[in-house]
């Protein structure tokens, strides 16, 4: 008996090992929708001023982010990133992946996206549903003040910049170009979360207006309140950053 109890040892310690690994590589793919830890880095959000200048056919700023302008950025994501773009098993590993701006050719919003993508994901009741968008559009309703009272700190600080560039000794001109570009980037963002929170009211309302000819329910009217709050917001953002170049920008739909 003693030694066939030593030979089941081994096989048990090599499962509880497996199984071990199995519930750390499930935890690194995070909670709640989260991007991993190890995939998380100060300056992951980097890649939002490339793509915007990038898809304008100018050069990005070589310069490192300020920490006013990263949290630009982390804050910028949240609301440039659809919502429920992400099929459910991605949202639970985390998933996270470069977003194409709103200036690339290729690029076409579809307002009846969201409103589809709500509609036709199972639910255990329409009433889900309507709880679903309501989270949502307050969700876009919380993130809108600490982006904004970002925006309007960065925006102030590159006003700064662009007046101390006359008073720099020996300024090379890759410094002022580099300048520039940190400034153009920053404006481009402001204005890329514009867009997409008007774009986002156009899918709510499309939304709405499908779940209440398919399943009318009270819950409408306080979405309807939710998106109109949010509406009124983005018709009056506290600052508003320039269209590069003279290149307004355009919401369809």
């Amino acid at each position: 008996m003693p030694d066939a109890i030593r030979q089941i040892r081994p096989v048990v310690t090599a499962v509880l090992l497996a199984l071990m690994g199995a519930s750390l590589a499930a935890c690194s793919g995070g909670d709640f929708g989260r991007t991993r830890a190890d995939m998380r880095s100060d300056d992951m959000h980097r890649w939002l001023g490339a793509e915007a200048t990038g898809s304008l056919g100018l050069r990005p700023s070589q310069f490192q982010l300020t920490d006013a302008e990263r949290q630009l950025r982390d804050l910028a994501y949240p609301m440039i990133e659809p919502p429920l773009s992400r099929p459910a098993w991605k949202s639970v590993f985390g998933d996270y992946k470069p977003l194409p701006s709103p200036w690339q050719q290729k690029v076409v919003f579809d307002r009846t996206m969201y409103g589809r993508t709500l509609i036709d994901e199972p639910h255990r009741s329409h009433s889900s549903r309507y709880a679903q968008l309501i989270e949502d559009v307050r969700n876009d309703i919380t993130r809108f003040e600490p982006f904004f009272a970002s925006a309007i700190r960065v925006i102030d600080l590159d006003r700064k910049r662009d007046a101390s560039m006359a008073r720099v000794s020996e300024l090379s001109p890759r410094e002022r170009e580099d300048a520039v570009a940190r400034m153009r980037e920053n404006s481009l963002i402001i204005q890329w979360v514009q867009l997409c929170l008007e774009q986002r009211i156009s899918s709510y309302r499309w939304a709405l207006e499908r779940l209440v000819i398919q399943a009318p329910d009270g819950m409408a009217a306080d979405a309807d309140r939710l998106i109109g709050e949010l509406a009124a917001q983005t018709a009056n953002p506290p600052v508003q950053a320039q269209p590069p170049y003279g290149r307004a920008v355009i919401s369809k739909g």
